[in-house]
This record gives C-alpha cells, structure tokens and sequence, in this order.
C-alpha cells in the first residue's frame, strides 16, 4: 500500500509543488466542516490535494485538471495506486481550454499564479449556490508580503501577477473573502 508520506516525500525531492502541511491540514478540515462533496481542482501537479482531499470520504468526487504531461502520468499512476479512480476524475488539458457543464461545492485553484484571475472569472459559472472558491499561494513563500527587492525578474512577475489577484478579491463585488495566513497564504471566497 502507498502512503501518502511517499508522496510528499517524492514532490520535496523532485521540487514538486504540493500543498503545505498547514494549508492541506486547512483545507481538509474545511471539506468535512462544510459538507462538501463535489471539488473542482484546478492544477493536478502529481495528485496530491486531490487524493488527500478524496480519501475524507467516499461521497467525495473529485474533478482535476493538469497540463503538464509528465505530472498528469504520475497523478494517473497515484490515483490508481491509491484505488481512488472512482472518486476522481484528472483531465489532461489546459484549463482555461476546459469546459465543464457540471457544478462544484468547492473549486481549488493552485496552478499556474498569472492565471489566478482568468482561472476564477472561468469557473465562478461550475460553484454551486453555497460553494466556495479557495486559492492557494497567495503568501508565495513570504514574498508577497515583503518589501525587500526581488532578485529574480520571473519571481517579481509571479508576486505582482499574486498581488493583483489578492486586490482583484478583496474588490470583488460578487464574492467575499477571507485571507488565512497557513501554509503559503490560503484565500476563501464566498458568493456574497
């Protein structure tokens, strides 16, 4: 049997972003806390959240999507390792190339951070009346928050794309949030 300590293990040695412990532990308390059975995951990475997020309960389907084709392979193979392809269903495409007719309790955005914002406008329209958006690495490692100049052009693009999305929610007129600073900066947005 897999473990999911295996898993973590393997992202940290091959530099796989996954959740982080405070942010996952979070997450997973919010899925139980708020009945949610039905979860949009934007960005698979090797299928970490969404076999964390499926293994809550049996009532709990999962529907992700992952363009990098090596990390979808891996996530297909720890699915099945995990015997959870009843429960989630991974996509391999781009996600903001993916139309989805059905609807979410919650949808969870951790991909690619410039497309924060293109990704939530996308799919507001799949949240079920009571769902909830959350988006991780709104802190992307404490950089956001800093004033200390950023050495690297790429990373300085990644935080401004960030803090964009950050203002982007709090003038949201449609949806309320509330920042959680665990992990690397959780945001949770609620239709109004």
């Amino acid at each position: 049997m897999v473990h999911i300590r295996q898993l973590e293990t393997y992202a940290e040695e091959h530099n796989i972003p996954i959740m982080q412990k405070e942010g996952i532990e979070f997450l997973l308390e919010y899925i139980e806390k708020n009945n949610i059975h039905t979860i949009l995951e934007i960005g698979t990475a090797i299928g970490y959240s969404a076999i964390r997020m499926a293994l809550l309960s049996k009532q709990i389907k999962v529907v992700s999507i992952e363009r990098d084709e090596n990390r979808f392979s891996m996530a297909v193979q720890n699915v099945h390792d995990f015997h959870l392809e009843d429960q989630i269903t991974l996509l391999f495409e781009d996600a903001m190339h993916t139309e989805l007719s059905e609807t979410f309790d919650l949808i969870f955005i951790d991909a690619a951070k410039s497309q924060y914002i293109p990704f939530f406008e996308k799919f507001k329209k799949n949240l079920n009346p009571n769902g909830v958006i959350i988006s991780d690495n709104l802190s992307f490692h404490g950089l956001v928050e800093t004033n200390e100049e950023i050495k690297s052009r790429n990373v300085r693009g990644i935080v401004r794309k960030i803090k964009n999305y950050i203002q982007f929610l709090k003038e949201n007129e449609e949806f309320e949030t509330t920042f959680y600073k665990l992990g690397d900066g959780v945001g949770v947005s609620k239709k109004k």
